[in-house]
This record gives structure tokens, C-alpha cells and sequence, in this order.
């Protein structure tokens, strides 16, 4: 019997060794795609509030249009309450146990609405997905898809149309030419 529970233990301190390794790769790999995150402004430099204080969860961030490549530095890969708020300058995540995630306006390209992303799967539309550019390490940009798990459903429209209304928009009818100027 004690060998048995020497062995049990064994392989349960490999399959945790195997994990530390794994989330290390990932925070490695992680570091050279982010550099620095923006900082958080003051309350009375973010604008105009677009949207109410909206309670949620922060699912995850991952690099944009792979769900599963989780982002595991500065705090990105780290799941904790939020409150989410679209102001004129950008968006406010305000988190609980890990660092405040704000997104300038010029970085969001976009929100949408999907059923699952690394660390949590809901179903049908139950997570926001904000994607936003930031710095990369290296000085190239990488886009990210950012996670959002509103506590209640109505919230998941507002806040994707109040983050969409961020986007600059380009005149459908603006002429476009292709050809070199002569």
C-alpha cells in the first residue's frame, strides 16, 4: 500500500511539474508577442462615459483570431471579476486580483460577440471579444482578442456597439484609385 502512494504521488508532482513547464512556455512565448500594455488614465482624463459600469468576467486575452493561444504575461492570461466601461478615450477593465486593463480607442478594431475563447466556453454569444492592436516586444504590432463574460445578457449588445462605435469608420463612398499619378 505505501508504494502505491508513493507512486500516486509521484505522478501527481510530474503531471504539476508538467503544468509549470507548459504555463512558463506559454508566458515566454507570450513575451515577446506583448510588450508594454497602455496605462490606465486617470478617471477625469478618460471623456465621456458611452455605457454604464457593466459587471462581468474576464475570460482571457489571446492573440487575435486563435481562441485558444492564451496571452500570459502583464496579468492578460489571468480569469478575475471585472467591470467593464466604454468611455470616449477607450475601454476601462477594471479587474479585482489583477492589474486594470484600459485600451485606447485608436488600438480597438473591433467586438463581436462569441460562444467561447481560451479558459471559458458558454455557448451561443455569451462571451464579448474586444480585439484591439497593441505593441508588440519587438516593436511590431500584434492584435488581440480580449474576452468579456457579462453577468447579464442585455449587457453583451451594448457593450459591443458602444465598443464598435470606437472604430473609425471610412466613407463607403470615398473614391478610391489605384493607379500612380502621372
Amino acid at each position: 500500500m505505501p508504494v502505491a502512494v508513493a507512486l500516486m504521488l509521484g505522478v501527481g508532482v510530474l503531471l504539476l511539474l508538467g503544468m509549470w513547464r507548459g504555463w512558463r512556455g506559454v508566458q515566454a512565448r507570450s513575451a515577446d508577442v506583448v510588450g508594454d500594455l497602455p496605462a490606465v488614465p486617470a478617471r477625469e482624463h478618460l471623456g465621456a462615459a458611452r455605457t454604464e459600469p457593466v459587471t462581468g468576467t474576464y475570460v482571457s486575452s489571446t492573440t487575435g483570431g486563435d481562441w485558444l493561444d492564451r496571452v500570459a504575461v502583464r496579468d492578460l492570461g489571468h480569469r478575475s471579476p471585472a467591470l467593464v466601461q466604454v468611455f470616449d478615450t477607450g475601454v476601462l477593465v477594471e479587474r479585482t486580483g489583477a492589474h486594470d486593463l484600459f485600451v485606447p480607442a485608436s488600438a480597438v478594431r473591433g467586438a463581436d460577440r462569441v460562444p467561447g475563447m481560451a479558459g471559458k466556453y458558454v455557448g451561443k454569444d455569451g462571451i464579448v471579444v474586444l480585439r484591439w492592436d497593441v505593441a508588440g516586444a519587438h516593436g511590431a504590432t500584434t492584435r488581440l482578442d480580449t474576452g468579456i463574460r457579462t453577468q447579464h445578457k442585455a449587457d453583451r449588445a451594448l457593450l459591443v456597439d458602444a465598443m464598435n462605435s470606437l472604430v473609425p469608420q471610412v466613407p463607403a463612398d470615398q473614391p478610391h484609385n489605384d493607379k500612380e499619378s502621372e
